[in-house]
């Protein structure tokens, strides 16, 4: 051989080590997979190639890459070779390696998942029945449905239409013989003809199946063509009823296929493949048509496509599909040019065990069609887009927010506090949760706290502060301690129902992403104390004070500074007002029941078990009272006649 030929021109972009320039001379010239590798042994890229030669050697010549090829090839430290003996093999190795291992600069199937497929298993009287997983065991699967609707009305139809067993016994002509089954509902309601009991043989049986086959396969004017035929015999011999129950599949199968849009006049089978793509991001397309009509369609979305030829991509999604599908058709129809025509489509071939054509539309109704096909394709990667823009959309509030705080990350649970009591009576705590800089009312909760004073004698909020911290936060120590946090008995102060519950509490698991303290430095310090206790370190936390609307930090003793005109600090007040009025209305709910409740405890003979059992039952005190006087006997019904009187008299004196 020519030393010349190994000679390589490599790219000045970047060193190459002795090794792999070592590997780089020896590369064998025939078909196989490559595998590119960095230096900490990390999968980087699979390829396949007719010649591995002088396939591998165009990525380290100085000729112009893509961004994304270049950068990868910097990554190279070693590659791996897999010989085979011809290139389908290379193709179908390929495919599998990329499926198993997702290298970085592989194009990657977003939707690489368990699809759905309807399987008929390979037994004596086969089963119909979805599943995700395909079993090499002799069993027919169709799909995968990547819309399970379409899939669960294909099986609903087949069921409707053919008497096939849904059971799972395990049928032999043995068992059968030996009686070893009896007859379920399914006989009974002609939902099954009875294979269980002999009631039907196995070729009969099997010849049912074959027809649900075409059916799943959208070959429905086969189909119709076929029991048309017999059910002329059966008129023929003059067994109508045989002749009525074709009629009636005929009927039924016909219903079905009229919901498929007709394409085409020619019968025949044909899958179109298409993509769309916009930067990273792509949607493969398969319309199938069989016998002229479509008989369904699958998509796939595709990430780290922007650097990929289209013939890369549809090679890749020509391969996929047909890597999981058991159905090959007669013609395959694609929007551009592949590179590995010629391999595919003998690897296709062997498949199918038949002629496969591939066409590439340029003009007339079939250039309509793939048209439509791509129109399809661009809604779906739309959508998608769509969705990815609204999960990545970061409000300008929580952006603001994060550079006026100085930030480690975005705010995108907020939780704020707020103390609220009448000269430390009915004293309570607010929690206000927001997320993604909107209110999420089912995290917020509320605390009933210990009235607690000071040397003075006055409420004192700092330690009320304390508390509802310790409460909140003691949950998060135990679930990164223990994993999960065990029901304790309540904390000083806390309500034995709410610590009974923690275990369901979602809120409390969640760990917010800054804390906001209605108060100022004192108040702040508070919180920060019970964290610092807790072993919470890195926690954003601030202090918010009403009179001057100034934000404090932790160890600061003067405000920190933040623009008046600043969207992130409106959403600071918002939250702290929220959190007022939310705490405010907890008050005045806890104060107004004791007012109620010592109004009517007042009375001579009446408990508090009496009273929370009228207020349960009526609302109010007003509400007792109207109703004692505009309808006595029936609240005399409700609340018992000795109760009733009392309540009458003890209203009518005062």
């Amino acid at each position: 051989m020519d030393d010349n030929r190994d000679k390589i021109e490599f790219s000045r972009e970047r060193e190459i080590a002795p090794t792999l320039k070592e590997k780089l001379k020896n590369l064998p010239v025939s078909p196989g997979i490559y595998q590119f590798r960095d230096s900490n042994g990390r999968l980087l890229y699979i390829g396949k190639a007719a010649v591995l030669r002088n396939r591998v050697r165009q990525y380290f010549q100085s000729k112009p890459v893509s961004p994304m090829v270049s950068a990868m090839i910097k990554k190279i430290s070693d590659i791996e070779l897999i010989t085979t003996d011809n290139e389908v093999e290379a193709l179908i190795l390929e495919q599998n390696l990329i499926r198993t291992y997702k290298p970085r600069y592989n194009i990657n199937f977003k939707d690489d998942k368990s699809y759905p497929y309807i399987v008929i298993t390979n037994e004596p009287f086969p089963r119909v029945f979805p599943t995700r997983k395909k079993r090499s065991d002799g069993s027919k699967y169709f799909g995968p449905y990547t819309d399970v609707k379409n899939m669960r009305f294909a099986l609903k139809t087949v069921r409707n239409i053919f008497m096939i067993r849904s059971c799972s016994l395990n049928l032999t002509e043995e068992s059968i013989a030996n009686n070893k089954f009896s007859l379920c509902l399914d006989y009974h309601i002609h939902k099954c003809e009875g294979p269980c009991v002999g009631y039907i043989s196995r070729q009969q049986y099997n010849e049912t199946i074959d027809q649900v086959s075409k059916l799943l396969n959208g070959k429905t004017k086969t189909l119709v063509k076929e029991l048309t035929a017999q059910m002329n015999e059966h008129s023929a011999g003059m067994e109508f009823e045989k002749a009525k129950v074709l009629r009636d599949k005929i009927s039924a199968i016909e219903i079905y296929s009229s919901r498929q849009k007709i394409v085409d006049d020619e019968i025949i089978d044909r899958d179109i493949f298409v993509f769309e793509r916009t930067g990273n991001d792509s949607c493969g397309m398969i319309m199938k048509i069989r016998d002229g009509k479509v008989a369904g369609r699958s998509h796939y979305f595709l990430t780290n496509v922007e650097d990929k030829s289209a013939s890369e991509i549809l090679e890749q999604l020509i391969i996929n599909y047909y890597t999981k599908s058991e159905f090959i058709p007669d013609e395959v129809y694609l929007m551009n040019e592949i590179e590995n025509e010629s391999t595919i489509k003998d690897w296709l071939e062997k498949k199918k065990s038949g002629k496969v054509e591939f066409v590439i539309p340029k003009i007339g109704d079939k250039y309509k069609l793939i048209f439509m096909v791509r129109k399809n394709a661009r809604l779906m990667l739309d959508e998608l887009i769509l969705s990815k823009l609204k999960r990545e959309f970061i409000p300008p509030s929580l952006d603001s927010l994060q550079r006026d705080l100085k930030l480690s990350k975005l705010p995108r649970r907020i939780e704020c506090y707020d103390i609220s009591h009448i000269q430390g009576t009915d004293t309570v705590a607010s929690m206000v949760v927001f997320s993604e800089g909107r209110p999420k009312k089912s995290d917020y909760r509320k605390f009933k706290l210990n009235y607690v004073t000071d040397e003075a004698g006055n409420p004192d909020d700092f330690l009320s502060m304390r508390e509802v911290i310790y409460r909140r936060f003691k949950r998060i120590t135990d679930i990164q301690l223990h994993g999960n946090p065990e029901v304790r008995s309540s904390e000083p102060g806390e309500n034995s129902s709410v610590s009974a519950n923690k275990k369901e509490d979602l809120s409390f698991n969640a760990v917010p992403d800054l804390i906001i303290i209605d108060g100022g430095k004192g108040q702040l310090s508070s919180a920060v104390k019970v964290l610092n206790d807790l072993g919470i370190k890195e926690q954003n936390i601030i202090g918010l004070a009403k009179r001057l609307e100034e934000v404090y930090l932790p160890g600061e003793s003067m405000p920190y500074n933040i623009p008046k005109t600043s969207s992130g600090l409106r959403l600071l007040q918002r939250i702290r007002d929220e959190a007022h009025r939310f705490a405010v209305t907890y008050h005045k709910s806890l104060r107004d029941r004791r007012t109620l409740s010592s109004e009517l405890s007042e009375i001579d003979g009446i408990g508090e078990k009496t009273v929370t059992k009228l207020l349960t039952k009526f609302g109010s005190v007003e509400n007792i009272k109207n109703m004692i006087s505009e309808n006595f006997e029936q609240f005399e019904k409700e609340a018992g006649k000795k109760l009733s009187e009392k309540l009458r008299k003890h209203f009518s004196e005062s």
